[in-house]
């Protein structure tokens, strides 16, 4: 849901669950989550929202702030380390660097990454499909910074390119996380352990995403 704060709109993507109480929070990524008691209002969910309206706009602009400022980043072939699959390599180990400018090597990387993570999550949605018996209308490789995957309620699923630089067992969680919205579209008890059936240790790739997604970046 979108939310008018602090002069801005925002996202909010809520979560419902068996709780008594309402809760927000941004990841690393500027994700707003509202975790919100199952039966709560829009209207609801928007009051407290704002009721932290100055800490979130806050965070929200050190984020922005941190994702604008300059980075260095190494794109000499001999000298720039990049993750893919969970592990470093150099830059001339994903791609071919020779005589290639800095924004033609990030081009070339990022088309790499795009590549590579239609073909991981190709291979490995089929298992889960079988398993939750689920079949999406469609699979695109998309560009965010606020999302690693999404579900639409035509059955389209999308995912994260950067999930090409997680480990395998990361991008699995992600792939699961989408499909279970096939069943359930909403984050309530019901899509977590239908999540939890497939991945018990679930809750340790989310962390590994909100401890390490700010380095998953070109």
């Amino acid at each position: 849901m979108k939310i008018e704060l602090e002069h801005r709109v925002i996202d909010v993507h809520v979560a419902y669950g068996a709780r008594n109480k309402l809760s927000v929070r941004v990841d690393p990524n500027g994700l707003v989550t509202a975790k919100a008691p199952n039966g709560a209002s829009e209207d609801e969910i928007a009051r407290a929202v704002r009721q932290h309206g100055a800490q979130l706009a806050a965070r929200l602009d050190a984020i922005e702030r941190a994702r604008s400022a300059p980075r260095v980043r190494e794109y000499e072939g001999e000298q720039g380390k990049f993750l893919h699959l969970g592990r470093y390599y150099k830059l001339n180990e994903l791609i071919d660097t020779e005589g290639l400018s800095e924004e033609e090597l990030r081009l070339r990387l990022k088309k790499f990454y795009m590549a590579s993570c239609k073909k991981v999550v190709l291979e490995r949605i089929q298992g889960y499909q079988k398993q939750l018996r689920v079949t999406p209308k469609s699979i695109e490789i998309m560009d965010s910074i606020t999302k690693w995957g999404s579900c639409s309620s035509n059955k389209q699923l999308t995912f994260n390119y950067r999930l090409a630089m997680a480990p395998v067992e990361v991008i699995d969680y992600v792939i699961i996380h989408e499909l279970c919205h096939l069943l359930h579209m909403n984050h309530d008890r019901s899509f977590w352990r239908r999540v939890g059936s497939i991945m018990p240790d679930y809750k340790e790739k989310e962390a590994f995403l909100d401890r390490y997604g700010h380095a998953m970046e070109l």
